[in-house]
């Protein structure tokens, strides 16, 4: 019964993608970033609805009162490919942080450019560093929020991977009183790193509270985390993530 609902939401899902990609966000494409981010979100939403009917998941978003208005560096994990959409759905002008080579895909990477997704070279050393510190405080600045993935890529549940120096450099860039938010999820419960199935339940997302700016690098890493794989623990030890 789960790989017949997996295959009926992998086919919902790649074709919905496919027919919005090639003809309804193709006419935003001239207009203003703004709203051809505004067009990505709503087709974020419609994700919800998909994940009910087709695979059993739900999603649930705790933390909501973290959530700054502005300008913000969103730290989170990164288990499924549900995380690369989830903070368009719940977010008002996202940037996410990705490997250059995702840009460079046809059509999804004209996208991912005219909203102004920050890419990095993973092969360009110092310069990406530079280049990723650089367009992310850009970007906050213009009051956007910034989707950083720590670990640099997706992990497993119970998987830990060592937390990449480029979250620290940009943190240690951030003009005094940036809200830096902590972000753990469980989504690879439920939709797993590279897997076809789809197990239900419910997916939860948790924004956890502000690390003040002006920590040095060696506090910053270990608070962040400390504080992102202890929530990420704990909602794995709960069933469906609810508390």
């Amino acid at each position: 019964m789960i790989w017949i609902r997996s295959f009926l939401f992998n086919v919902a899902f790649y074709g919905w993608l496919g027919f919005v990609l090639l003809f309804y966000l193709w006419w935003f494409l001239p207009f203003e970033r703004m709203h051809l981010q505004r067009a990505v979100g709503w087709w974020a939403r419609t994700q919800f609805p998909l994940l009910r009917f087709f695979a059993g998941i739900d999603c649930r978003v705790l933390g909501r009162e973290n959530i700054p208005k502005g300008g913000a560096l969103f730290v989170s994990k990164h288990q499924s490919a549900w995380d690369t959409f989830i903070f368009y759905a719940l977010l008002r002008d996202v940037n996410y942080v990705l490997k250059q080579e995702l840009t460079k895909i046809p059509v999804w990477g004209t996208y991912a450019r005219k909203c102004e997704a920050i890419s990095i070279d993973r092969n360009a050393g110092a310069k990406a560093l530079k280049g990723l510190v650089r367009d992310c405080v850009d970007r906050i600045s213009k009051g956007r929020q910034v989707i950083l993935f720590p670990e640099g890529t997706r992990t497993h549940p119970g998987q830990k991977l060592p937390y990449q120096p480029g979250v620290a450099a940009v943190y240690r860039a951030l003009p005094a009183g940036t809200p830096v938010i902590p972000v753990a999820l469980n989504s690879g419960d439920h939709w797993g790193r590279k897997s076809f199935l789809k197990y239900p339940g419910t997916i939860t997302i948790e924004f956890l509270p502000p690390i003040p700016t002006g920590l040095d690098r060696q506090s910053f890493m270990h608070r962040i985390e400390t504080e992102i794989e202890t929530a990420v623990a704990r909602l794995a030890e709960t069933p469906s993530g609810e508390s």
